[in-house]
């Protein structure tokens, strides 16, 4: 499948955006799973365009990062059955399981991947007291991730952990001292890395 962001810069209605999704999925050989991330593009595409969308054939899913719980549920509510919906925002992980996520495309889970793999399979088996837990670790940490930019603080709690060097791609550069030394607080204080 495509994972593909809704169009940017020049803020399109909602007429447009479904317009050049479905052009899009009638030209894609692939499947595609609509990317809602108003954050980053500019505009949100609404819960009314999610589920206009999800009505054809090539259109499989959506990775919701509006961070509008109640658009989200608005969605789960009333998407097609075949229709998956997984969550943009880690931090409403488990909320949104429990009310019919199928799962995360996580930014978290790139630095931290067996501890968020553990409380997403938790929520998914239905084992809400321990995923709650889980999620609840991750709630200092979470902020400082994007402090400075995605993936800015993804790469330094990398680098703390020996996996990666810090190093990102221009405009974005690597994290500050400060931000680099709160993570390390963090991750020698409450994960034992180290």
């Amino acid at each position: 499948a495509i994972l593909s962001a809704s169009p940017a810069y020049n803020k399109p209605s909602q007429a447009g955006i479904v317009a050049h999704y479905q052009r899009l999925a009638d030209a894609s050989p692939l499947p595609l799973l609509l990317y809602n991330v108003p954050g980053r593009t500019g505009s949100n595409m609404s819960a009314e365009t999610t589920l206009t969308l999800a009505g054809h054939s090539n259109i499989i899913g959506v990775k919701e990062a509006s961070g509008n719980v109640e658009q989200c549920l608005a969605i789960l509510a009333r998407k097609p059955a075949d229709f998956l919906f997984l969550s943009g925002d880690d931090m409403l992980t488990v909320p949104l399981i429990a009310c019919g996520a199928v799962g995360i495309i996580t930014v978290l889970g790139n630095a931290f991947p067996q501890k968020f793999s553990a409380m997403t399979r938790a929520a998914l088996a239905g084992d809400f007291a321990r995923a709650q837990q889980l999620l609840f670790d991750f709630v200092p940490l979470n902020p400082l991730m994007y402090e400075e930019g995605n993936p800015v603080g993804v790469k330094a709690a990398l680098a703390l952990q020996g996996v990666c060097d810090a190093a990102v791609r221009l405009p974005l550069v690597a994290a500050s001292e400060g931000l680099t030394a709160r993570i390390k607080a963090l991750l020698y204080a409450d994960w034992s890395v180290g």
